[in-house]
């Protein structure tokens, strides 16, 4: 059968592949903060100095606090 292709209806993350190192959530995470949730500059290093500030659960803690209405993380 051949249909149509649909659009994704959400986006996932791997922690457990390429996706899911810090560097790549933080980059994820600054392109949200700003084209998303229009956050300014002062107040997105806020939040990566605390997304950095923990280690690697709270980075995924936060990051999931933040954009869990968007990207869903699976492990």
């Amino acid at each position: 059968m051949i249909r149509a292709k649909t659009e994704p209806t959400e986006i996932v993350i791997d922690l457990t592949g390429p996706q899911g190192n810090a560097f790549y959530l933080i980059g994820t995470a600054k392109r949200l903060a700003k084209d998303v949730l229009g956050y300014d500059r002062n107040r997105w290093a806020a939040v990566e100095k605390d997304m950095m500030s923990h280690g690697y659960e709270h980075l995924v803690q936060t990051f999931d606090t933040l954009f869990g209405d968007f990207i869903i993380l699976e492990r």
